[in-house]
């Protein structure tokens, strides 16, 4: 890998080294090897924002509406994850998880839930609080589904094994090499990044964060979708209460809210992660309360979508950022599922920026969304479980962006 780039001629500039960004460049070979392809990546690392800093799990799909690009994407892309991971020799474990009725007012959701799940065609095993209790010796609840097809892995060894792929492969990855403007000519697009100009047939954008920017840099008309920044916080258990967690467990997800609540993760590395919450941040790459732009702020307080947004949501809202703030708020909502943990448990971890997508009229995508624009193709909305579907949604990418020049 270089970071320095001069003129430089691609067929195709792949605007991103996270995980969607090289699973996609892979996706481009596969359908013909000489293809020149370069990814432009404007951090040091590959996966050093979304993909290196997500929970690291193997989705289910369990979650998501029958017809929808997530239920479809996520079956079959974790499939060619598992493939990938058994031929580069990557750990992983299919663990299982435990979604957890806590409460008797919360079984027609388990009900609801265990009917999604038969729709998207997941095995699920329902427990009684016997049954929950065999399993998660120390996690409480009245009734749970057991959905064996989720598992954890570590999406930044899948992202260094696809670097290592596809530099073999003769793919060009540019770290360090911020892109600053897009010309969209006739024949070529012309792309700007802070050490020179390349000179490629066409670009893919899937810039996570800033990929509305991009797709507008572009002339991109993307309905008016925007990126809105939420952080999620977490903590993780001291070493000598990890005990009390034995895999995945997650609380019924509020069908009111788009996210899905503070759950507690066993990670590939044997530690267990409390979160997240979602608070929006006042940064693109917001990883703490102190992390300001500007630009950034500025953009969300005074757009429309984000007062429509904020009407429906304050209420959830403010109980997020109440938990960002309070360790014993957090602590509070950890123990409906985990009534021993103690302030004692809890350690200080990272935290994620997550890119959701926004609707003019203040909706949040639930789906993935993509948009296309003469030689180019935008990822506009990846969020969770975009890692386990990468293997998926860039088999879509790379089908777009060659109907696409096969119009020009």
């Amino acid at each position: 890998m270089n970071s320095k780039t001069a003129m430089h001629t691609a067929d195709v500039a792949i605007v991103g080294a996270g995980i969607l960004g090289l699973t996609t460049a892979r996706a481009l070979l596969a359908r013909d090897p000489s293809r020149r392809i370069v990814v432009l990546e404007k951090e040091a690392q590959p996966a050093f924002h979304q993909t290196g800093r997500n929970s690291g799990v193997i989705h289910s799909g369990i979650y998501y509406k029958p017809d929808s690009g997530k239920a479809a994407m996520v079956a079959s892309g974790r499939d060619d994850l598992m493939t990938f991971l058994d031929e580069h020799d990557i750990a992983y474990d299919m663990c299982g998880k435990v979604v957890v009725a806590v409460s008797d007012d919360e079984r027609p959701r388990l009900d609801a839930l265990e009917i999604r799940a038969t729709e998207n065609n997941v095995p699920t095993e329902r427990l009684d609080r016997a049954g929950l209790r065999e399993r998660e010796p120390h996690i409480e609840g009245v009734a749970a589904l057991r959905v064996p097809s989720a598992g954890i892995v570590d999406y930044g060894l899948v992202c260094t094994a696809l670097v290592n792929e596809l530099t073999a492969a003769g793919v060009d990855i540019r770290l360090g090499s911020e892109v600053t403007s897009t010309t969209v000519g006739a024949r070529t697009v012309s792309v700007q990044t802070i050490h020179g100009e390349l000179t490629v047939d066409s670009i893919i954008n899937c810039g996570g964060l800033h990929c509305d920017r991009v797709a507008a840099a572009a002339g991109a008309d993307t309905d008016g979708v925007r990126v809105m920044p939420f952080r999620g916080e977490y903590y993780e258990l001291a070493p000598a209460s990890r005990y009390l967690v034995n895999d995945l467990v997650y609380p019924l997800p509020d069908p009111d809210f788009p996210f899905l609540g503070v759950h507690l993760t066993r990670m590939i590395d044997g530690s267990i992660h409390a979160g997240p919450n979602a608070v929006p941040a006042l940064k693109r790459e917001g990883y703490r309360w102190r992390d300001i732009s500007v630009r950034d702020s500025a953009e969300i307080a005074f757009a429309k979508r984000t007062w429509i947004l904020a009407r429906r949501y304050w209420r959830k809202e403010v109980g997020e950022i109440h938990r960002s703030l309070s360790q014993r708020a957090f602590l509070k909502a950890l123990q409906r599922l985990c009534p021993e943990l103690t302030k004692a448990d809890l350690q200080p971890s990272g935290s994620g920026v997550r890119a959701q997508a926004i609707g003019r009229d203040g909706t949040l995508l639930d789906d993935f969304a993509f948009a296309d624009s003469p030689r180019a193709v935008h990822v506009l909305n990846a969020p969770s479980p975009a890692a386990t579907a990468s293997f998926a949604i860039a088999a879509t990418v790379a089908d777009r962006h060659d109907r696409v020049l096969a119009a020009t």
